[in-house]
């Protein structure tokens, strides 16, 4: 199986709105569980947000764009949480 670059109207742009989005979602769930970290801790988080949706252009022209933008979603699900908040199985 291999990770095809996306074709047609299906562009690196909006790709990258796509991931964009996903990222901004982690920012937000990291700004309700603001209490919950230490500021240090909140913003290396912060910065390396940043950093990664200044680059999400770059990344989404990459061949493996979906893997790679896939493993920094899920490092920052780790701080986040964001997947157990917005996990139907998780409501009760």
């Amino acid at each position: 199986m291999t990770d095809e670059r996306p074709s047609g109207a299906y562009t690196f742009s909006s790709l990258a709105d796509f991931y964009r989005e996903e990222f901004l979602k982690h920012r937000r769930c990291l700004e309700a569980q603001r209490d919950c970290y230490s500021e240090c801790a909140l913003a290396e988080v912060e910065a390396a947000l940043t950093q990664v949706m200044g680059r999400i252009e770059t990344l989404c022209r990459q061949q493996n764009c979906n893997q790679v933008v896939s493993r920094l979603l899920k490092k920052f699900d780790v701080v986040t949480g964001l997947s157990a908040w917005s996990d139907p199985k998780n409501l009760h």
